[in-house]
């Protein structure tokens, strides 16, 4: 995707593909919709897709695949042991990242898991720029604790900062210091941190914790699910690299990290996940955990269609002009929606535009989930999915208190090569209306709240009759429209 000025109008993302497959969508009305959302407790992983109009939940498996993974998708060899597909992903592996050994897994949780398993024990101690949720509650479970050393500007909702995802090396070697080299088992970086906003780390930085890492003779491991988006970043906000390829900026990366594991559910635009590294003996550890939780060495959990779509996808993501769709379209909606004083995330990340509850709905207490309500009242009056990042993502402690979030934030991702500038536009256009009314939404409170992941299937009830408001307010305004 390039930008492109227009000479009647603004510069705008212009799509460098063209559309030769198309999915109908349905968009319900509003009085569809809020019985939509009771029947999923309120919380938007429970709607069904019949019910969804834009479904902005995720990036993660809905990316649209280009011809070329279609047509790889043909040539699977389906065997169950030394598959040809198998040895072609690996050598794409190989060739893209430079890691001689490669472990398949059915997506990056099952990653996070074999690594908990293999490193973390009870007294574990694991630094990282920022958690993710998946990740904190696989060390959690194997008896350890995340540290996280973030810089204090990654907290800051509006902000200049091109590498909000930055690690804090001072924190960092205090981190080391206080609980001991022998109590971590590694150091994580996320590329791309998720849950303040897709916010990137430089590729400075990473030397810089490299370089403590060799220092205290720690594992480097970096989470390379969100990398498409932070090598964009790199090149495009980190003057060292303006003038690198996308596949030369991926192996210095690769080149300081001594695990990489990535989802190819956003990596590659494909269905699977993996483990690399250089270390015959990394490898050999993990080993074991591949054929226990996933499958055999040569397809680990994945489907053989799936592992051909994501060597051709891992090929595409080193053209420039495909992973900066995601980035320029986010920066686009955060721009439409902060003219019209909708408070969002800047600088714009990658994965979405990410919508700051906290100011959004300031009048609904943390303890009533804001994110998760404005999420809630989003879908009611656009027919658009988008996903609570904030306290609802987090866990209560061992006494049963609320784990209160750093930030309250509705993320609206916007899957690769998915959707239009005009439906953009309609969801921008709904949401700015729902600021303008943003006093009649009403906070949440579970009914069914699971101990662990509860954002995933926990069901919530309004508060008040709020939505009913909601609803009656649109209808004056909008009448019949859907």
């Amino acid at each position: 995707m390039s930008k492109i000025k227009f000479y009647y109008g603004n510069e705008v993302p212009l799509e460098m593909h063209k559309v030769r497959i198309v999915q109908k969508l349905n968009l319900p009305p509003i009085e569809q919709r809020v019985e939509a959302m009771e029947e999923a407790g309120y919380n938007t992983f429970l709607l069904k897709n019949k019910d969804v109009f834009m479904d902005m939940l995720t990036d993660s498996g809905v990316n649209a695949m280009s011809d070329k993974q279609q047509a790889a998708m043909l040539e699977a060899d389906d065997s169950y042991a030394g598959s040809t597909t198998f040895t072609k992903l690996e050598s794409k592996i190989q060739e893209i990242f430079g890691k001689e050994y490669f472990l398949p897994a059915h997506q990056g949780r099952a990653c996070e898991n074999i690594i908990s398993k293999t490193y973390v024990k009870q007294g574990s101690v694991v630094p990282m720029n920022y958690h993710f949720t998946t990740t904190k509650s696989h060390i959690v479970v194997n008896g350890g604790r995340v540290e996280e050393v973030f810089k204090d500007e990654a907290l800051k909702i509006t902000s200049d900062d091109p590498f909000k995802g930055n690690m804090d090396i001072a924190k960092l070697r205090d981190v080391i210091e206080t609980n001991g080299v022998e109590n971590i088992p590694f150091v994580r970086m996320e590329a791309g941190t998720n849950l303040i906003g897709g916010q990137p780390h430089s590729l400075q930085n990473l030397h810089e914790v490299r370089k403590v890492c060799d220092e205290y003779g720690i594992l480097l491991v970096l989470d390379a699910s969100l990398l498409a988006d932070n090598l964009h970043f790199i090149k495009t906000r980190e003057e060292t690299y303006q003038n690198k390829s996308i596949r030369e900026i991926t192996r210095e990366i690769a080149d300081l990290c001594d695990i990489i594991y990535f989802s190819a559910r956003k990596l590659g635009c494909a269905r699977g996940g993996g483990i690399c590294t250089n270390s015959k003996d990394v490898y050999m550890k993990m080993r074991e955990y591949v054929t226990l939780y996933e499958g055999f060495l040569t397809y680990g959990g994945m489907s053989v269609r799936e592992m051909e779509a994501m060597a051709v996808g891992l090929e595409e993501t080193m053209d420039e002009e495909m992973i900066n769709q995601g980035p320029q379209f986010i920066e686009y909606m955060s721009n439409e929606l902060m003219k019209k004083g909708v408070p969002v995330v800047t600088p714009a990340g990658g994965l979405g535009c990410h919508i700051n509850a906290m100011e959004f709905v300031d009048h609904i207490p943390q303890s009533e989930y804001p994110a998760g309500a404005l999420a809630a009242a989003i879908y009611i009056i656009s027919g658009a999915r988008g996903m609570e990042r904030g306290t609802m993502s987090e866990q209560r402690d061992e006494n049963g208190n609320e784990t209160l979030s750093h930030m309250e934030l509705v993320r609206m991702a916007l899957p690769r090569r998915v959707y239009t500038l005009s439906q953009i536009n309609y969801v921008v256009d709904r949401i700015a209306w729902l600021y303008e009314n943003r006093k009649l939404i009403g906070g949440l409170k579970f009914v069914e709240e699971p101990s662990v992941l509860r954002f995933f299937f926990g069901k919530l009830t309004t508060t008040s009759q709020w939505q009913q408001e909601l609803v009656a307010k649109f209808r004056e305004d909008f009448g019949d429209s859907l």
